[in-house]
């Protein structure tokens, strides 16, 4: 038998635990996290902000869960110092964690750029359920609300709080709304959908200054303009949790460098999901921590499954709007590619020969799924680019 444990219970630590219960059903199996609700969806939080779902609801595995699959699951615990020769974790309150094989799926934090006066009361980010809490704290007391970022959580937290009756101005570095997930057209079209709805962008801009006493009352801009507001959520990306690897004598770069099997570049140590960095690549998306948990499972104990890499693909809707992205999205249309604009809808597939390797649909997503498919799968798509331009070709 050997001592499993896995520091974060997300998709990838969960998925992972469970997985390696299935293929031993006698190795000891703890989970920690510094949370204090067992797995929950994160994707779910600008609901909770919006007051469209309570706290119970994001619970995807309750404790009852853990119980019977023989799981011993720690909240409320923070892993602060770690020894690898005696190959114990340490948590704030003294408590020991022995590990034989050890599962590094403890996240990512929200970054706050350096930014005068973030530190001001009222500013908030939004990655865990205790930040909705105080969002929802602070919402109660604000009508007047800046939203720094304007990326996918970011907008639908702002989304949540302008269906409170709230204000909500965006202030976005880039010159276009998701410049990850869409080209200059598509971000034209969903900023136009959002202004209808009453946001307020400031695009190309950049916030220089929070000033507030007791709680915010200004954002200064780059540019001169001084907003006024009563809090302020900043959705600037996140960060992996690198701190422990570190303890741990583990090789980092932005994240937790591991190889092909989710093994760190010490032989006893995975890493899966936001913190872990392979082959350069940080995925930061639900698909690949849950495949990465589920592989780092198995390779724990004794299987050896190579990690293929994930498409970058998003489905979501953004403030109810259906948008879907996935792979090269060609944002200086300087590729091969094809577009169909409608009134309700855009789409666009970037092609590099016969091949797709990028897709984006705004306003309907159908036929999204066999598109990543035929990228997944290199498939020749010669006669199906205009099926796949075609909504109503999928209904």
């Amino acid at each position: 038998m050997f001592q499993f444990v896995i520091v974060g219970n997300g998709v990838a630590g969960t998925t992972a635990a469970e997985e390696i219960r299935k293929l031993d059903d006698r190795s000891p199996i703890t989970l920690l996290s510094e949370e204090d609700l067992p797995f929950y969806s994160r994707i779910r939080l600008p609901e909770m902000v919006a007051g469209d779902l309570e706290e119970p609801a994001l619970v995807i595995k309750d404790e009852d869960w853990y119980w019977d699959h023989g799981l011993d699951l720690y909240l409320q615990t923070r892993i602060t110092s770690a020894d690898p020769g005696r190959q114990v974790l340490t948590a704030s309150d003294g408590r020991e964690f022995p590990y034989d094989l050890l599962l590094l799926a403890n996240g990512s934090h929200s970054f706050v750029p350096p930014i005068e006066g973030a530190d001001t009361p009222g500013v908030c980010t939004l990655r865990t359920v205790q930040d909705a809490r105080a969002i929802r704290g602070w919402a109660a007391e604000s009508n007047r609300v800046i939203l720094i970022g304007g990326g996918l959580l970011g907008l639908e937290a702002g989304n949540g709080l302008r269906k409170l009756g709230k204000q909500v101005d965006v202030v976005e570095f880039f010159p276009r709304l998701l410049p990850r997930q869409l080209d200059f057209d598509g971000a034209a079209r969903l900023q136009s959908m959002l202004e209808d709805m009453g946001f307020t962008f400031h695009l190309g801009a950049q916030a220089q200054r929070i000033s507030g006493h007791d709680h915010v009352q200004e954002v200064s801009l780059g540019d001169g303009l001084s907003l006024a507001a009563d809090m302020v959520l900043i959705s600037a990306g996140v960060r992996p949790n690198v701190d422990l690897a570190g303890q741990l004598g583990i090789k980092t770069n932005k994240g937790v460098l591991v190889d092909d099997h989710l093994q760190t570049t010490q032989p006893s140590i995975y890493a899966a999901g936001d913190v872990a960095e392979c082959r350069n690549r940080l995925y930061g998306i639900w698909p690949a921590a849950l495949e990465q948990g589920r592989l780092a499972g198995r390779n724990m104990v004794g299987r050896s499954e190579a990690y293929q890499g994930t498409v970058m693909a998003n489905t979501l809707k953004v403030v109810g709007i259906d948008l879907a992205s996935a792979g090269e999205i060609d944002a200086e249309n300087s590729l091969d590619s094809k577009v169909r604009s409608t009134d309700g809808a855009y789409r666009k597939v970037v092609l590099d020969g016969s091949r797709i390797i990028g897709c984006i649909m705004l306003g309907d997503t159908r036929g999204f799924h066999a598109a990543t498919r035929m990228m997944q799968a290199e498939t020749d798509v010669t006669g199906q680019v205009d099926a796949l331009l075609d909504p109503e070709a999928w209904a």
